[in-house]
C-alpha cells in the first residue's frame, strides 16, 4: 500500500504549524449526493440548446484519470462511487491519493431539478453508513474495515435556529462516537446558512468561526477533524482563524464555478491568509480540461506559479490541445467574487493587468537555471513571461508538442 499524502502532510503541518508549507488540494466528486443526473457536469457533446450530461461511467473514469495523474491529496467520492472504485477497483492501493466518501447529506444539498429542498431549513440526515463506506455491506468483520475508504467528510449547515442547530450538532455528536468505534478519521464541512435572513451578512463570518470553535471545544482529539472544509469570508476571518488554534487546520470550498481567475485567486488568497486545505468540486469538474485544471491549482498551492500567470497559461494548454475555452482569456481574467478585501464583505469585480508576452519557445525550452541543474528553477527570480514558458514547456513534454 502506497504512503499517503495527506498523512504526511498532516504531519508535518502539526509539527512546525508556522514553518510547514505543505499544502492539501481536494477533488470533491460527491456532487452525485446533491445534484441527481447533472451531477457529472455537461457533455462536450452537448449542443446549444440541449441539455446533455456526462454519464456516471464518465465521470468515474475522469476521476480515475485524476487518480493515476497523482496530484491532489484526497479524492472525495459517494459511498457507491467509493464501493466501485475502491473496494472493487482497488484505484487507490497504488497511489498516494487517499480515497474519501461524504458520509452525511443534509437536505439543503439535495438539488433536484423542480425541488425546493435548497432554499428551505436545512435538516440533518445520513444516506451512507460507516460499515458501507469502509467494506460495501453492513456489519463490516475487523478484517474488512480497510477495504474501502477510512475518511470521510461530514457537514453541517447552521441555521442560527436553536431546534434545528441543536438535532444536527446531536447528530454529529452520534456521528463522531460511531467513527472513533469503527476506526473512521473524517474532515468537518461547515456550510452558511442557505437561508440569507438566518444571520445578517455583515456578521456572518464572525458566527461562522464562532460555530466552528464552540462544536469543536467538547471534542477530544480522537473525536476531532482532521480539518476543516469551509466558505472563504475573506483574508480577516481566515486569520482570526488561524491564529487562534493553528492546529485547527483550515481549509476552504470551492462553490460555484466562476471564472478561472475565480478559482485560481480563491485558492491563492486563502493559503496567503492561512489556509492549508482546498477542496473544489464544481470548479474542477466543470473546466474545459480537468487534469490541466488541477495541474495548476497543484503549482499555485506550491508558490511555484500566481493565479494570474496560471490563468493565461492555462489557456495557452487549452490552444496546444485545441479545446475552446468557454471564455475568452480576457474574460476569464474577470474576478466575480466579494470575498478578497480584507473584510470579506465588499464588492470585487476587477481584471487584473494583463501579462507581458511570452516569447514562442521550442518543446523542450526552460529557463536556463532550470536546463542547467535539471532541478526546479528559483521561481522568485522569474519574470511572468519566463514562469508561464517555462510551464509551457513542461506541458509540451508531457502532452506532445503540436
Amino acid at each position: 500500500m502506497a504512503q499517503k499524502s495527506l498523512d504526511q502532510k498532516l504531519s508535518r503541518i502539526h509539527a512546525d504549524p508556522q514553518g510547514a508549507k505543505d499544502f492539501i488540494l481536494a477533488d470533491a466528486k460527491d456532487a452525485d449526493m446533491a445534484l441527481g443526473i447533472g451531477a457529472p457536469g455537461k457533455s462536450p457533446e452537448m449542443h446549444a440548446g440541449e441539455a446533455r450530461f456526462r454519464t456516471l461511467q464518465e465521470f468515474r473514469d475522469i476521476i480515475t484519470q485524476i487518480v493515476h495523474q497523482g496530484l491532489v491529496d484526497i479524492m472525495l467520492m459517494s459511498a457507491h462511487t467509493n464501493e466501485v472504485l475502491n473496494i472493487q477497483g482497488r484505484l487507490f492501493d497504488n497511489s498516494a491519493v487517499t480515497p474519501a466518501a461524504r458520509a452525511n447529506d443534509t437536505t439543503d444539498i439535495h438539488v433536484l431539478r423542480g425541488g425546493r429542498s435548497p432554499v428551505q431549513p436545512s435538516l440533518a440526515f445520513r444516506t451512507a453508513t460507516l460499515d458501507h463506506i469502509q467494506c460495501g455491506h453492513l456489519d463490516c468483520k475487523p478484517e474488512e474495515r480497510t477495504l474501502g475508504a477510512d475518511l470521510g467528510l461530514y457537514s453541517i449547515t447552521y441555521q442560527n435556529d436553536s431546534v434545528i442547530d441543536r438535532a444536527a450538532l446531536e447528530e454529529y455528536k452520534a456521528f463522531r462516537l460511531a467513527a472513533e468505534r469503527k476506526g473512521f478519521r473524517h474532515f468537518l464541512e461547515v456550510f452558511d446558512p442557505n437561508r440569507p435572513e438566518s444571520v445578517e451578512a455583515s456578521k456572518l463570518p464572525g458566527f461562522i468561526n464562532d460555530a466552528i470553535v464552540r462544536t469543536l471545544s467538547g471534542v477530544t482529539s480522537k473525536g476531532r477533524p482532521l480539518f476543516l472544509k469551509m466558505v472563504y469570508h475573506g483574508p480577516q476571518a481566515m486569520e482570526e482563524l488561524v491564529r487562534y488554534d493553528p492546529h485547527l487546520v483550515v481549509g476552504i470550498l470551492g462553490g460555484s464555478a466562476g471564472t478561472t481567475y475565480d478559482a485560481f485567486k480563491l485558492l491563492s488568497e486563502a493559503k496567503k491568509y492561512g489556509a492549508r486545505v482546498a477542496l473544489f468540486g464544481r470548479k474542477i469538474n466543470n473546466a474545459e480540461n480537468q487534469l490541466a485544471f488541477v495541474r495548476f491549482l497543484r503549482w499555485i498551492a506550491d508558490g511555484a506559479i500566481t493565479a494570474e500567470e496560471a490563468v493565461k497559461a492555462y489557456h495557452g494548454v487549452l490552444a496546444q490541445l485545441g479545446i475552446k475555452p468557454h471564455r475568452t482569456l480576457d474574460e476569464d481574467m474577470t474576478l466575480q467574487t466579494a470575498v478578497m478585501s480584507y473584510a470579506g464583505n465588499g464588492k470585487t469585480i476587477s481584471a487584473p493587468p494583463r501579462l507581458a508576452p511570452v516569447r514562442r519557445t521550442g518543446a523542450d525550452a526552460a529557463p536556463r537555471k532550470a536546463q542547467c541543474n535539471h532541478q526546479e528553477p528559483d521561481f522568485t527570480k522569474m519574470t511572468a513571461a519566463e514562469k508561464i514558458a517555462y510551464h509551457k514547456a513542461r506541458w509540451d513534454r508531457i502532452l506532445g508538442s503540436n
